[in-house]
């Protein structure tokens, strides 16, 4: 987990003092990148976030739920699950974060989580709550509005996190 922080750290770093133009070729996904040959963009773009606040989210959700994911399946598995659900939405490193939140909350569902860092709820319910609320951001950027996140992504790697659950853990 600390090795993903740092290295999405790292990147985020390059997005701020390096070269915004080849960063944009090198770590974010499109069709016309894709189509010209750039698939280490599926990988790398799971490392990649160019907004503070979007970067700080996701590492403390990370290390929160992810260091007990490690723990429990072990780094070689931990870091299969975070590339596997990363490169399945390959929309951005959050992408990897929603995949190792669904498979803590399946494994799991009863454990308290805080709901803001304050409401104690069951993992599940959070889980549930975090793919309500990417519908609804998903929704609200299809009617021009919303935030610049890339929700669809996010429920890609929760999606990929519950397939991983039952068909690699369970």
């Amino acid at each position: 987990v600390r090795f993903i922080i740092f290295i999405n750290a790292i990147v985020f770093a390059i997005w701020m003092w390096g070269d915004v133009s080849w960063m944009a070729q090198n770590f974010l996904v499109s069709w016309d990148l894709l189509e010209k040959g750039r698939y280490w963009i599926l990988l790398s773009s799971v490392f990649s976030h160019n907004m503070f606040f979007h970067l700080f989210i996701n590492m403390f959700v990370l290390h929160s739920f992810g260091s007990v994911m490690e723990l429990f399946l072990g780094r070689a598995q931990f870091l299969l699950l975070y590339l596997i659900t990363g490169i399945m939405a390959s929309l951005g490193a959050s992408v990897a974060v929603a995949g190792i939140v669904m498979v803590f909350s399946f494994m799991f569902p009863q454990h308290k989580i805080l709901l803001f860092a304050i409401v104690p709820i069951p993992a599940i319910w959070g889980a549930l709550a975090f793919i309500g609320l990417d519908l609804w951001g998903l929704y609200e950027q299809s009617q021009g509005g919303g935030f610049p996140i890339g929700h669809g992504a996010h429920l890609g790697g929760a999606f990929s996190g519950i397939l991983y659950y039952f068909l690699l853990i369970r």
